[in-house]
């Protein structure tokens, strides 16, 4: 049995690792309620962005299909290349407001002035309004998800802890994208373009509520020692390499990519093949995002019992059948659309929030293999994974209608076959890509029993005194776990 010496790098820093980790066993309600909050603008944002924003500047805006879905997909590739520096940046940041705290607080700016620029666009505006706007609104989601997650893997260290926090996150993710969509109906708007703008003074209010509340409530233990030997190419490759973020890659960039390719074209597709008006279709929108509070509760509930990747791979297999018989309904039939459409929001609740559980108990496996805390560069691999996928959805689906025949412009009178070929191109890829996301977890090999393990071997090494780590050390105690395979 292989077996992971202590590094010296580690030795550094061990007693104030050792606090911080003690304090992350769990914490309290109200405060994880607190934490979070950041939740909100980034829920509001996954609903009203991907679904509405990308149709609002083809068909109110002026641009056409094809630009605008290259657009995304363009500033969306490019923009990820910065999230492994900033992860690197934060696991090196230290400052009296902590490690993650200053850099959830500079995300505000960095995400309300491109939504406000974004959803407030007068007609008119150029492509390159659009692509400036959105690199600056996708670096500001950066820096908000990356530290939120990385800090969230702090201040929950254990198992089932990691599947309550991140549950929580999730849950509010999922009542702020629920509430933007009712947002228009509230105000009392009268059209679709003015819905957009409605939701976008909403995203506006909430980022600095959300960000201030969880960097006033939550407390965050500061690491003073940190090591000055800078990440390598080797170091990635390591990350990604390792049995357990190769599947969690792997399995984030497919569920995301499924239920993100829906996106892009929910619209298109239940107004002209199910036969649903805009503000009807909204609702539906709405009572499939609402379904993801129960979905998160639920399916945290359920991991804790079956374990995540266990329970990940039943909501996907369930989501794929789902959408299978979504096509099959009459047309117009409301009821039927609204029983499917709440079953696959509450499992698609899962697709998030089990793969960031999952990342943190992986980043715990390969500080006690490696030595190095690197969270915030791991979350970095996610959201770069994730980004690609969310790009090619929009990209791709954009593309591939408009070389189908559809036409997305206000008023457009589509044949049967454009109509058809919008049915296939909305189903297909899901289903696919759902699937195979939970495929990447067949023989997936972290579960609780292993987890514990290794919290155990990290208690033990972090509860030593750094001379009693050295001569441990040099006498070759064996403080480790041997590799995942």
């Amino acid at each position: 049995m292989r077996r992971h010496p202590v590094h010296p790098e580690e030795t550094r820093r061990l007693s104030s690792t050792a606090q911080a980790d003690s304090a992350g066993h769990s914490i309290s309600l109200p405060r994880l309620l607190a934490f979070s909050l950041p939740g909100l603008p980034i829920g509001a944002l996954a609903a009203a962005l991907s679904v509405y924003l990308p149709k609002y500047y083809a068909s109110h805006l002026g641009l056409s299909l094809a630009a605008v879905g290259i657009a995304f997909m363009a500033v969306r590739l490019g923009d990820m290349l910065f999230d492994p520096f900033i992860g690197v940046l934060m696991d090196r940041t230290r400052t009296l407001l902590g490690r993650y705290r200053v850099w959830l607080l500079c995300g505000a700016p960095l995400l309300g002035i491109p939504v406000y620029m974004l959803f407030l666009a007068p007609v008119g505006v150029s492509l390159f309004y659009l692509v400036g706007w959105l690199f600056i609104y996708y670096l500001g989601t950066s820096v908000i998800a990356l530290s939120h997650a990385s800090w969230a893997s702090v201040i929950a260290s254990k198992y089932h802890d990691r599947s309550r926090v991140f549950g929580a996150i999730q849950i509010v993710s999922t009542i702020a994208a629920t509430a933007v969509l009712f947002v228009p109906a509230i105000v009392g708007s009268k059209n679709p373009a003015t819905d957009v703008q409605d939701m976008g003074w909403f995203i506006v209010i909430v980022t600095p509520l959300g960000i201030l509340a969880a960097s006033f409530f939550t407390p965050e233990k500061i690491i003073e020692h940190h090591s000055t030997q800078k990440p390598t190419l080797r170091d990635y490759w390591e990350m990604v390499s390792w049995p357990e973020m190769r599947r969690i890659v792997a399995g984030a960039f497919c569920l995301t990519l499924g239920p993100g390719w829906m996106s892009a074209m929910y619209l298109f597709y239940f107004q002209d093949s199910r036969g649903f008006d805009f503000r009807t279709s909204t609702y539906l929108l709405a009572l499939y995002i609402a379904a993801g509070v129960l979905g998160a509760a639920g399916l945290s509930w359920l991991a804790t019992r079956l374990g995540k990747h266990r329970t990940l791979m039943i909501a996907s297999t369930l989501y794929s059948l789902g959408l299978m018989i979504l096509n099959f309904l009459p047309r117009g039939s409301l009821i039927p659309a609204a029983i499917i459409m709440f079953s696959l929001g509450f499992l698609a609740a899962g697709f998030v929030l089990l793969g960031r559980a999952m990342c943190a108990d992986a980043g715990d496996a390969i500080r006690l293999a490696k030595g190095k805390h690197q969270q915030g560069l791991l979350y970095a691999m996610m959201t770069s994974v994730e980004k690609i996928a969310s790009a090619l959805s929009i990209g791709l689906t954009f593309t591939i209608l408009s070389f189908v025949g559809y036409n997305a412009k206000e008023g457009a009178h589509n044949t049967p076959a454009a109509i058809h070929n919008l049915e296939l191109v909305y189903l297909l890829g899901p289903i696919f890509f759902v699937m195979l996301g939970g495929a990447c977890y067949i023989g997936y090999k972290l579960d609780s029993k292993r987890h514990a393990e290794i919290r155990a071997a990290l208690d033990e090494r972090d509860a030593l005194s750094p001379q009693a780590l050295a001569q441990a050390q040099a006498a070759e105690f064996p403080i480790g776990l041997p590799e995942a395979t």
